[in-house]
């Protein structure tokens, strides 16, 4: 029996979905083209209840830290929910600075979509702040805005597919 030179490819394309020019979206696309929002930056010197005050009101998952505008350190809502809450904290009297995650790892904003995400993969990190060669926050890309990046590259009905596409529903959800 021949072999359908359709069904050749088929296995790979229902590996891979998506258009073709993903892979090198991914590799040229540099985070300062896909970051759409300025920073959140607060001085080290800046209250808790000022800085979680202001990531509430900036829909914000992160606060950028710094000393003389040089990146310090970051305040996320993993610290909030780690480092604060629970504790017997005066908000209003203790600065960010004692709660921050210090020295973070950062990247240039020329760095490609595809050497972020590996890192924030590799590292488990939700948030890599982007800083200039002085070390000055320039902004900062979250897995959240990288997942909603890819997901541009993906139709619709590609996206709400059900878990296991080849199996069919037994009855109807609901009813």
């Amino acid at each position: 029996m021949p072999i359908d030179d359709d069904d050749v490819f088929k296995p790979a394309e229902e590996e891979c979905p998506g258009p073709a020019d993903l892979e090198s979206a991914l590799l040229i696309e540099t985070l300062n083209n896909v970051t759409t929002q300025p920073p959140l930056v607060v001085d080290a010197g800046t209250t808790l209840a000022e800085t979680i005050s202001r990531m509430r009101e900036g829909l914000r998952g992160c606060a950028l830290v710094t000393d003389s505008g040089r990146l310090v350190g970051v305040f996320t809502e993993r610290d909030i929910l780690m480092r604060v809450v629970g504790r017997p904290i005066d908000l209003g009297q203790i600065t960010v600075r004692d709660y921050m995650t210090r020295d973070p790892v950062t990247l240039p904003s020329d760095s490609s979509v595809a050497f972020a995400l590996n890192r924030m993969l590799i590292e488990g990190f939700r948030h890599i702040p982007l800083v200039d060669e002085q070390g000055r926050p320039t902004g900062v890309v979250s897995m959240r805005l990288l997942i909603e990046y890819l997901s541009d590259f993906f139709n619709r009905d590609l996206l709400n597919l059900p878990p296991e596409p080849r199996t069919s529903f037994r009855n109807r959800e609901g009813a």
